[in-house]
């Protein structure tokens, strides 16, 4: 495609973004004006001006139907079938006919307002594709006969080799073929400690290099990496279809083909059959087709649910659409990520073992004192240690170098030290203290070792520590009968004793976020209604594929905006504060629904056997839609 062709397409993109933006708003505009002319209609019709009122009505029937209208017919035409927003535009018309222009505008009202409300929650789930495509660099450094180049990634091809520098994103997924680094990982496995990584060690597109210069060559085309992987698991998780919609859309359209063939026929077989007059006939079929309106049955779910929502927000817990607040109720199983969702999401040394006869707090300041001079986050958890533990100023090495990926050498005082790992260090680290690092490892912790003039005397044990409100959660879901899952990239040592620490049901080791997925598959077939707890891009793939994905407030804007429920405060103990709330809504709109079909059942059958006047079934009509939108209200309590 030529750059021209580009730039037009382009714009064709950047019109049809503002549209689907500004739709939502032109909808509830609408919907709003439409009920400020039929309260005008009314007070006229109150005081006699019949006419300008009909006018009035008449100007909400199109303001606020236009929109509802134009999308039944569109809808009917595309997919050969009848719908809901095309019965109560004829019952609204029917309403109007026989002379009730209020109870047809009021329809209207409703239902263009739903129609504004939903539209807005549909557009507001699609911002996190581009919430994604922001964290994969636009240009890379390609290197081709000793000469670097910038060129755009979607350029590069597989055996290119590129030049990343500290700081830089990756490109494209490749193998390392010069230099040493440490990769900042967390956008593919949620990991928050990042992985040292040398020559022929593989790499990730949108992950960050933290420390070296490295060069890679390129193993997959842009198109085929891991990243855009995640891209596409969103795109394909969101544009899957519940069960509970697809059975309402096989509903909607026999419901609609129902009540028009009975209308049908209730405006001529009477007649003949029964012997009614044509004026009678007509009457009750224009009746028939207002008390038939679902219009209770619309209002038994969006009070309730809108109420339900309020009260969420108001405690913390934000709900994406009322879909995903009533899941929560048949909620039998829900996954947690690990890193910054049941942990801190940041290492903290747990423990400071010291060969005896050495002043323990001397070393950790000397210990600190070097590390301050490295940005890796083991060695910054080691030097905030050492501001809580012993607070001294740190003192500055005569000489210091950073080994990326391995640890520190630093002389000081006369002595040369060493800071890193075990095979940095290169002594026998597993004997060292009655064999405590095997112990530590074991129980999920990073191992730190420090040598003096080659000899080993100090180990710092670090770990992602498990939030205490993690584990209270999952002990309130767990005696509500809840399943509990954890998904993690982490290696098995370290998930399980995550997982012994948080009381979580199950562990998951090593996932990435293609794997996330199909686990989250496999429980949805096992559980049906599982739910999926994360706040980091890794997440996202598996927070779109449960039933309910909930995010943590303090999590990338893309996980927030895929996920279905946001915990605003990051307290996790809301979760089964939210599924009480869930199970509470579900109770009511139970209550409403079979209420709703009660009345309109009652109501068809006496217009039939002519008892019910029109009247009485606007006021059986309408008294019904009162009633369960006041039952839904009880949720704001």
């Amino acid at each position: 495609m030529s750059s021209e062709a580009q730039l037009v397409q382009k714009e064709k993109t950047e019109q049809l973004s503002s549209f689907e933006k500004s739709k939502p708003h032109a909808e509830l505009i609408a919907a709003i004006v439409s009920g400020v002319l039929i309260v005008t209609g009314w007070l006229l019709e109150k005081e006699n001006f019949n006419e300008i009122s009909v006018v009035s009505y008449l100007l909400a029937f199109i303001i606020g139907g236009f929109a509802k209208a134009k999308e039944g017919i569109e809808a009917t035409i595309e997919k050969k079938d009848l719908n809901v927003e095309l019965l109560m535009i004829l019952a609204a018309t029917g309403s109007a006919i026989i002379g009730y222009w209020t109870e047809g505008a009021v329809l209207i009202f409703i239902f263009s307002l739903s129609g504004a409300l939903e539209t807005y929650t549909m557009n507001k789930s699609r911002k996190e594709i581009s919430s994604l495509m922001d964290l994969q660099p636009e240009e890379a450094l390609l290197i081709n006969k000793g000469l670097e180049k910038k060129i755009p990634v979607s350029e590069l091809q597989i055996g290119d080799l590129v030049l990343v520098k500290p700081g830089e994103r990756v490109p494209s997924d490749g193998k390392i073929i010069k230099g040493q680094t440490n990769i900042d990982e967390a956008a593919i496995t949620g990991e928050s400690i990042p992985v040292s990584k040398t020559i022929e060690d593989e790499v990730f597109a949108g992950t960050v290099n933290m420390s070296g210069t490295i060069t890679i060559q390129l193993t997959k085309e842009n198109s085929e990496t891991l990243f855009q992987k995640i891209i596409e698991l969103v795109q394909s998780a969101q544009s899957e279809k519940s069960p509970s919609q697809l059975f309402i859309e096989q509903f909607e359209g026999k419901y609609v083909k129902t009540v028009l063939i009975v209308v049908l026929v209730m405006m001529f077989l009477p007649h003949y059959l029964l012997g009614w007059d044509w004026n009678e006939t007509f009457y009750r079929a224009m009746i028939l087709l207002v008390v038939a309106s679902p219009c209770a049955l619309a209002a038994s779910i969006m009070p309730a649910t809108l109420s339900a929502i309020s009260k969420g927000a108001r405690h913390g817990i934000l709900f994406k659409g009322g879909v995903h607040l009533e899941n929560l109720g048949n909620l039998a199983a829900i996954a947690f990520d690990k890193t910054g969702t049941l942990t801190k999401g940041k290492p903290e040394v747990t423990e400071v073992i010291v060969k005896a006869g050495l002043n323990k707090e001397n070393l950790i300041w000397k210990a600190a004192s070097i590390e301050n001079y490295s940005t890796h986050p083991l060695a910054q958890a080691i030097v905030n240690y050492e501001k809580s533990a012993v607070g001294k100023t740190l003192y500055t090495p005569e000489e210091l170098e950073d080994v990326p990926g391995w640890g520190v050498t630093a002389k000081m005082g006369g002595d040369q030290w060493k800071i890193g790992k075990a095979d940095f260090i290169g002594i026998q680290t597993e004997t060292f203290a009655n064999g405590k690092p095997e112990e530590y490892a074991a129980k999920g912790n990073t191992l730190v070792f420090v040598q003096i003039n080659e000899e080993l005397v100090a180990m710092f044990a670090l770990k992602d520590i498990v939030r205490e409100e993690a584990k209270l959660a999952i002990d309130e879901l767990r005696k509500a009968g809840v399943f509990t899952i954890m998904l993690t990239g982490d290696s098995n040592n370290t998930a399980k004793a995550i997982a012994a620490e948080s009381h979580v049901d199950q562990y998951i080791a090593e996932c990435l976020p293609e794997g996330k997925v199909e686990h989250l598959k496999e429980l949805k077939n096992k559980y049906k209604t599982v739910a999926m707890v994360g706040d980091g891009i890794n997440d996202a793939p598996a927070l779109a594929t449960a039933n309910v994905g909930i995010a943590m407030g303090g999590g990338t804007d893309v996980a927030l905006e895929t996920a279905d429920v946001v915990l605003i405060k990051n307290d996790l103990p809301l979760i089964a504060e939210a599924i009480k709330l869930s199970q509470r809504m579900n109770r009511i709109i139970k209550q409403n629904i079979i209420f709703s079909i009660l009345v309109i059942m009652t109501l068809i059958s006496s217009n039939f056997f002519q008892i019910l006047d029109l009247p009485y079934g606007v006021i059986g009509h309408e008294g019904s839609t009162l009633l369960v939108i006041l039952n839904g209200l009880r949720l704001l309590k």
